[in-house]
């Protein structure tokens, strides 16, 4: 719409009308017919004015309603600049980049509403630097903290005096969909004047108005957990304050691995630094005399680390590849390709790199970092005894396979969802012209119960590449109807929960035991993978024997998710009480400030003292410890809120009773915490 001008009734039914702005995004029935145009509560509109400046603020200031809008018909609007008034020099200027971005006081009406969402979000506690104003600097161009919010070309600071809590937030404000709008709202919108800087801004305030009745809590609260998770619970004693405790325990162990260290002393062996990375630590021991040896996979000897790296200070896994010398350096366009792939199930390759740090010429593959993985073939064939059911068990016509439930099979459901995870991998790797190669169950780890995700991709691409061939992406149809094969096969394993099901002279038993106890799909499904074709088959091709379960797996992932979610919810109000305590702790006994030694025993900081008692140092009649967490999560949400409510404050020598509220206690901490901000940046 740049450089169009609006006719009088078009301009009073959109930008005059409530019905066609957006509420943080989402417009409503009008708002198609004027997409371009769609403005967000409480925001300037952008619009190049095309009229003289005296005739503007006439108008403007002095004309009706009906002649405002005649005048406005002559404006073009425009999406990205803003109403610029140079009230001093009577000129129209461009907006300047190196101003600070306004955002214009609003009505009265619109400043209660303003403090009433304030109080509910108040201001983050120990403020982290990332999340400051020159974080929006540094993200794209044309992309702030604020997305949305302002034209393009905006500078990325906000004054502390506006409402940013309400303004940057691109969750919607609930009171704002429970207002009505009707046509006698429409005109109901007053047009503003700011002054910033010698610079006049004109905007609408369409900030809807609380129904009267609606009545949100000014204080930050634990929420019930919804009904949707709490009927999905299995345990009806989960803890309510914290996240469960398989979950927690989890996420330690993620944590533990990633910060384990190596002794040096006692394994010299593993250089202090390989390239770019240090903090080498092993993964995996040397692998045992088995069938499943590491060596077999890529005729090398293989081994694994967790390296950090001193670019970005974050883990990566190193695979080794002994005694490796890379004489042509064009199979790093297949590592070009294999880096452009991100799929949730697979680990994505980061770089590929020549090395003699173990003292040999080695090859080294960097993947992400995913701690405590193990493998598919850790997980669900490490027992012996499951190949006893084809080595040692004869079958006959009169005696089939024990049935599944007594033969220790994997459930159908979770075989499914392997299926759907590994063939997702495999489209997506297809897709961008690749082959996988390493869909094996020692190359395919498992993170949490049934999170899946293919490793070691783009190896065999580098071992096997050949400095002839003109065309290197010719065998990659070859090499991915062999991936079809190999992931039958896997399949057949986790059906027979053995390795040995795979090996010719078991097929016909593992087929049959298939038949017995899992359904005709699974069964067709791997007679498919495994049965050589005419044409070149395709991972998509196996889409309807998965048929609805694919919506099984994503409803029971939805689930999770929501889980995981209720879990965060509560985290989230973990941290802003930790970061309420860590406040806390800054003030009491402190042993001097500004060289008065009795600083934390006086003024303010006496209630916060007794306060502090108050929340951890109760006792009961008999005089032993009284602890009560919800006690103390409590007290810390009525101090954060500020809220009226009265309590009593005794001293340690009991001869004095102090009777304050909470927003007393409030304004005492909020006081006496700015005054030691204000010393430690050298303010005072």
């Amino acid at each position: 719409m740049e450089g169009a001008t609006l006719s009088d009734a078009n301009l009073t039914n959109s930008y005059f009308s409530s019905s066609f702005i957006g509420v943080n995004g989402f417009g409503s029935p009008a708002e198609p017919k004027y997409s371009m145009m769609q403005v967000q509560e409480g925001r300037c509109r952008s619009v190049t004015v095309n009229v003289q400046l005296n005739e503007l603020k006439m108008n403007i200031l002095n004309s009706p309603t009906s002649s405002l809008f005649s005048d406005f018909g002559a404006l073009s609007i425009s999406q990205r600049r803003k109403v610029s008034v140079q009230t001093l020099g009577h000129s129209i200027k461009a907006p300047n980049p190196a101003a600070s971005e306004f955002i214009p006081k609003g009505a009265p009406r619109m400043a209660n509403m303003a403090q009433s969402t304030v109080q509910a979000f108040p201001s983050p506690l120990f403020a982290h630097p990332g999340l400051s104003s020159s974080t929006a600097a540094a993200l794209a161009p044309g992309m702030s903290l604020s997305a949305g919010s302002s034209p393009l070309h905006s500078p990325k600071i906000t004054p502390h005096t506006s409402p940013a809590p309400r303004r940057r937030s691109h969750t919607p404000n609930p009171a704002n969909y429970m207002v009505p709008t009707t046509a006698s709202d429409q005109g109901a919108h007053i047009i503003q004047k700011e002054t910033v800087g010698g610079t006049t801004y004109f905007y609408t305030d369409n900030t809807p108005a609380p129904m009267a009745g609606m009545v949100f809590p000014t204080y930050h609260i634990y929420p019930p957990t919804a009904p949707h998770v709490a009927y999905m619970q299995p345990k009806a004693n989960a803890p309510s304050f914290f996240m469960a405790d398989e979950l927690r325990q989890e996420l330690i162990n993620r944590h533990l691995i990633t910060m384990a260290q190596i002794d040096h002393s006692e394994n010299p062996d593993v250089p202090s630094e390989v390239d770019s990375y240090h903090s080498l630590f092993p993964l995996e021991p040397l692998p045992p005399p088995n069938r499943m040896q590491k060596t077999s996979n890529f005729s090398y000897i293989t081994s694994c680390y967790k390296a950090v790296n001193s670019k970005d200070d974050l883990p990566y896994c190193l695979r080794r590849i002994h005694g490796f010398r890379l004489v042509n350096t064009k199979c790093m366009m297949l590592v070009d390709m294999w880096k452009k792939v991100q799929h949730s199930n697979t680990v994505t390759l980061r770089e590929v790199f020549t090395t003699k740090a173990f003292g040999d010429h080695s090859l080294v593959f960097s993947y992400d970092f995913h701690a405590g993985a193990e493998t598919m073939f850790s997980r669900h064939f490490n027992d012996p005894a499951a190949d006893s059911y084809f080595t040692k068990r004869k079958w006959g016509q009169h005696e089939p396979p024990p049935p599944r439930q007594h033969a220790g099979l994997l459930p159908e459901s979770l075989i499914w969802a392997y299926i759907v995870q590994l063939s997702s991998a495999l489209r997506t790797i297809h897709t961008a012209g690749l082959a996988c190669r390493v869909m094996d169950p020692s190359k395919i780890l498992i993170t949490g119960k049934t999170r899946l995700r293919v490793n070691c991709v783009g190896v065999f691409d580098v071992l096997t590449f050949d400095n002839s061939q003109t065309n290197h992406l010719a065998l990659m149809p070859q090499y991915q109807q062999a991936d079809l094969v190999s992931l039958g096969k896997v399949v057949l394993a986790l059906a027979c929960n053995s390795l040995a099901g795979i090996q010719r002279e078991n097929l016909q038993k593992a087929m049959e035991l298939v038949s017995i106890n899992y359904s005709s799909d699974l069964k067709n499904l791997i007679l498919y993978l495994l049965t050589e074709q005419s044409r070149l088959r395709s991972v998509n091709d196996i889409m309807p024997m998965i048929g609805a379960r694919f919506y099984t797996q994503l409803d029971a992932s939805q689930m999770r998710n929501d889980v995981i979610e209720e879990d965060l919810a509560k985290e989230v109000q973990n941290g802003r009480l930790f970061r309420l305590l860590a406040k806390l702790g800054t003030i009491n006994e402190r042993p001097e400030f500004q060289k008065d030694p009795t600083w934390s025993e006086t003024g303010d900081r006496y209630l916060l003292k007794l306060f502090r008692d108050h929340l951890f140092h109760q006792v009961t009649e008999a005089g032993t410890p009284w602890i009560d967490l919800s006690h103390i999560v409590s007290c810390l949400n009525k101090l954060d809120a500020g809220v009226p409510e009265k309590i009593s404050l005794v001293s340690r020598d009991e001869k004095s009773v102090l009777v304050v509220t909470y927003s007393d206690l409030k304004r005492c901490f909020d006081s006496t915490f700015q005054e030691l901000q204000a010393a430690a940046s050298g303010s005072l």
